[in-house]
């Protein structure tokens, strides 16, 4: 698809030889990990999205979740908030613990860059770890005028498609560059990780383009 966009008329199986001589493949995805755990103690906002991921248009859905890296300092989370509109990453953010509101801070930065209007009926739906049980009941939410959902299940499928980014995420960052000497190492491969992917990378579900693109055309 990236060479059609370039100009470029080729076959995929010219594609797949041509790879072959000269020794190289695609990024395959390996297993998924669980890293939800389910909080079944505390009162948590209901399911709004019963696993539908896709918003009809942008600051509708987001979605969020964490995954974790290697470093050689030890394990650093990564936290996303996706607009699912177009698959777009609209906030992220580093710590070298899960245990603090890093989460928090991915949210405000989606805040700053796509200013939700204060009645535009948006969704922030997360799983129902203990996580974000915690920023759904935070005032921020309520002054942002964001509706919290939490998924009722309690494993990945119930936020799949952020499930799915931190997939990418693994296959065509972590297990390519890393592992990195520390914590900001890994913010820096992140950020540009995120702009080529909201920018650059083709996604297959919207049409074969770029979220921004997509984005743009809407």
């Amino acid at each position: 698809h990236h060479l059609k966009r370039e100009g470029f008329s080729l076959a995929r199986c010219t594609v797949e030889r041509l790879m072959k001589q000269i020794g190289i493949r695609g990024a395959v995805r390996g297993k998924a990990l669980k890293t939800t755990i389910p909080e079944t103690s505390a009162p948590r906002p209901r399911d709004k999205v019963n696993r539908v991921f896709r918003a009809p248009a942008p600051n509708l859905l987001w979605v969020c979740d964490f995954t974790y890296v290697s470093t050689w300092q030890g394990f650093v989370y990564v936290t996303f908030v996706i607009d699912t509109f177009v698959d777009r990453i609209v906030g992220w953010r580093v710590s070298r613990s899960a245990k603090t509101d890093f989460v928090l801070d991915a949210l405000e930065q989606a805040l700053h860059d796509r200013r939700p209007a204060q009645k535009a009926d948006l969704i922030h739906h997360s799983d129902r770890g203990g996580r974000y049980v915690s920023i759904c009941y935070t005032d921020r939410l309520a002054e942002a005028g964001i509706e919290p959902s939490v998924g009722s299940v309690g494993d990945s499928h119930d936020n799949a498609l952020a499930e799915t980014i931190n997939g990418l995420d693994k296959t065509e960052r972590v297990h390519r560059q890393g592992p990195w000497r520390n914590m900001q190492d890994l913010e820096v491969a992140t950020l540009g990780w995120v702009d080529w992917f909201n920018n650059r990378r083709l996604l297959g579900p919207i049409g074969n383009i770029p979220p921004a693109e997509a984005e743009e055309n809407f």
